[in-house]
């Protein structure tokens, strides 16, 4: 009998000598697939680190980059004078990413998440258009606390499509849950292909179109080009294709941006109409906080940004940022907005206001607002 209790604590302490074993091997085998999945890089790193890659991307100052070989370029007698607002130095290479292990990560399909949130592609893309005020409306919503955007204009979808939408995340802020990322990059609205890009990545995407007085919008168009490019030639040889005719050229991109009806027909094969805000670029200057709540709005975002929010300044004629709590003084667009613009013959204008007329009643038709540009 006492052989047989001998027998029975030997067989209790091989039986719990396995599950000791059995244990310790689960709790490997754990450990080693939560490093294989991703888990791992959720540990925090310093904060200093974190905040440094996301303040680089919200704020990298420097422009757009060069136009690549495969975007949509037209061949015309004015192509230098385009060239001239993307072809400098400082243009010829991509918007930095943001840090090289994230970089890394993102390539292999990992999303990168951590304690200060994840990359996301955008749920909301501002797409046009340029000189409409689509700057002025990004920075505004920037005041919002659950809104996270790309600093620089990242141009995925018109110059940079083959670096991959993983390359494109990469350059995304990161973002906690209910928050939105968001990017700009007017010429997206007049690229053929941006749609269907756009579309391949969220169909679902949320689109705002800042949209401006056709004419008035030509002639800043010609006024930022011209402040780069002293020589050029007068706005009137650029927009008429014969003096005496009055005949328009439509090739010039100036004038081509502002036939929105035609642009925006390319981007209905692809996005229904609720998908569209359209911004007018001339109410958000008269009245900042009214387009701003429809803005909102349309993002699903509580109204945060308010009057309280801006005040007009009477030298460059549009309204700024109120002075930021830390901040010595209130927040402007650069010099760069609000140029005056050159004298342009009156009956230039007009020629360009009648010919922009049925261009700009079916626009109204088709999204269904009046901007009263006639």
């Amino acid at each position: 009998m006492g052989c047989g209790g001998c027998r029975v604590r030997f067989n209790f302490g091989k039986v719990l000598s396995k599950v000791s074993v059995f244990l310790t091997m689960v709790l490997i085998f754990t450990y080693f697939f939560y490093c294989l999945t991703g888990f791992c890089d959720s540990a925090p790193r310093t904060l200093y680190s974190h905040q440094a890659s996301y303040y680089d991307t919200l704020d990298d100052p420097r422009p757009s980059p060069r136009l690549l070989p495969d975007a949509p370029h037209h061949r015309n007698r004015t192509d230098s004078v385009d060239a001239a607002q993307v072809d400098t130095p400082a243009q010829r290479h991509p918007p930095r990413t943001p840090d090289s292990a994230t970089k890394s990560a993102e390539s292999d399909g990992i999303p990168v998440s951590n304690s200060f949130g994840t990359k996301r592609f955008p749920q909301a893309l501002i797409v046009g258009v340029k000189k409409g005020g689509t700057r002025a409306l990004l920075e505004f919503l920037r005041i919002h606390p659950d809104v996270r955007a790309v600093g620089a204009e990242p141009h995925f979808f018109d110059r940079f499509y083959d670096k991959g939408l993983e390359w494109y995340r990469s350059l995304m802020p990161r973002t906690l849950d209910g928050q939105i990322t968001m990017e700009k990059t007017p010429s997206y609205f007049v690229t053929k292909e941006a749609p269907s890009r756009v579309c391949s990545m969220n169909c679902r995407a949320k689109l705002i179109v800042v949209v401006r007085d056709p004419v008035t919008r030509a002639v800043s168009d010609y006024t930022q080009t011209l402040s780069k490019n002293p020589g050029l030639p007068s706005f009137q040889s650029l927009a008429l294709r014969n003096t005496t005719t009055g005949l328009i050229d439509t090739t010039w991109s100036a004038v081509r941006i502002g036939l929105y009806a035609k642009h925006l027909e390319n981007w209905l094969q692809h996005f229904p109409l609720s998908h569209f805000l359209f911004v007018s670029g001339e109410r958000l200057v008269s009245d900042p906080a009214g387009e701003m709540g429809r803005v909102q709005d349309f993002l699903g975002l509580k109204r945060v940004v308010s009057d309280k929010h801006f005040y007009f300044n009477q030298t460059k004629g549009f309204p700024c940022l109120k002075k930021p709590e830390g901040s010595s003084r209130p927040r402007c667009l650069g010099k760069s907005k609000g140029r005056p613009h050159p004298e342009i013959p009156s009956e230039v204008l007009q020629t360009l206001r009648d010919f922009y007329r049925p261009f700009n009643h079916r626009f109204y038709q088709m999204s269904g607002q009046d901007f009263g540009w006639d």
